[in-house]
């Protein structure tokens, strides 16, 4: 099968969502980064998912899409995990058509901002959230942004300051876990991720079979730092990397630990893992070494892969990578999970 074409459209219909809010603070909540300029991406390279919609898409409303002349308009992706954040039945109807492309707008902000464009755009056009659907699309921003006004919350899903304020107080979500914090002034002010890191430290002490995603989910962070923190901990070290320590902790030691187990730690835990008798005389265990050994990419091999890696092809490459990652992060929480079981 050939190239797809890539002939320019006649005409793409503009996006009508607003992503920034140039009141800023002043408003009660942060702006959104705006999206990018039109671009387009191979269809296959896209996901759905994390959308406030509860019945998913309508057939219906795909099949009278694909039925129109010309190219639909943009749709919205989150960057980061390839997803649809607006425009799911416009994918569907060109998947029907049997497109291989599609016009594309990407947003790069974080996945809990995401979610939120995802409503604030399917309350603005479209078949209307149900009443269900909003509520507990404000439920989920108030964990995500519990940091943002009930006034800039019920904007979003399309509900009264007074539902949102009501939906707040029975929130098991508390403000002290956000990221960043909106002053007297009215200012929005962020806080270090020290913070966060040392609140994420706290709930793996308190709750040892918590979930990484759960612990992020919690803090605002994400599950590889929430890791990151674990492993810290586990050597005895402080949750907080040395650079990004206050001044009120004191001088900072020098990071000649941390640079030396950033570059080693993966040669030194493959060493370590293939003299263990319990996996280097047995089946399995050597075909787990082999496949760790295969996992693990070097500075060197990282460089030469992305310099391998054809300019068309980027994107399904990241798409693949970054999935396979999240496999092997499950894996990690389940054994976690595992040493912290009574034996």
């Amino acid at each position: 099968m050939g190239e797809p074409t890539t002939t320019a459209p006649t005409m793409i219909a503009p996006t009508t969502i607003a992503v920034t809010d140039p009141r800023g603070a002043e408003s009660g909540r942060e702006p959104l980064p705006p999206l990018t300029p039109v671009t387009h991406v191979p269809i296959s390279a896209l996901t759905t998912g994390e959308s406030p919609r509860s019945n998913g898409t309508d057939i219906e409303r795909c099949r009278e899409l694909a039925e129109t002349e010309g190219e639909l308009p943009a749709i919205v992706v989150h960057r980061e995990t390839m997803r649809v954040v607006d425009g799911a039945h416009r994918l569907r109807a060109a998947e029907l058509r049997g497109d291989e492309i599609i016009a594309v707008r990407f947003f790069d902000g974080p996945a809990r901002d995401a979610y939120v464009l995802s409503v604030e755009a399917n309350t603005r056009h479209g078949t209307p959230l149900s009443r269900a659907e909003r509520t507990a699309a404000a439920t989920r921003i108030i964990g995500s942004h519990p940091q943002w006004s009930d006034r800039a919350i019920a904007q979003v899903a399309g509900l009264s300051a007074h539902t949102v304020a009501a939906l707040r107080q029975r929130s098991r979500e508390r403000t002290a876990q956000s990221n960043s914090r909106i002053g007297r002034d009215g200012r929005v002010r962020p806080v270090s991720s020290a913070e966060s890191r040392r609140l994420a430290g706290k709930l793996m002490r308190s709750d040892p079979k918590a979930s990484l995603r759960q612990i992020a989910d919690r803090v605002g962070l994400s599950p590889a730092t929430v890791l990151d923190v674990r492993r810290r901990l586990d050597r005895g070290d402080d949750p907080v990397p040395t650079g990004r320590r206050t001044r009120a902790a004191g001088p900072a030691r020098p990071p000649v630990r941390e640079e030396r187990d950033a570059r080693d730690s993966l040669d030194a835990l493959l060493h370590n893992l293939a003299k263990d008798p319990a996996l280097r005389f047995t089946d399995a265990g050597r075909l787990l070494l082999r496949r760790l050994h295969r996992q693990a990419v070097s500075t060197e091999e990282q460089a030469s892969l992305l310099d391998d890696v054809p300019a068309h092809c980027a994107v399904p490459v990241a798409v693949f990578v970054r999935r396979c990652a999240e496999r092997w992060l499950e894996v990690a929480e389940e054994l976690e999970r595992r040493r912290c079981q009574p034996a």
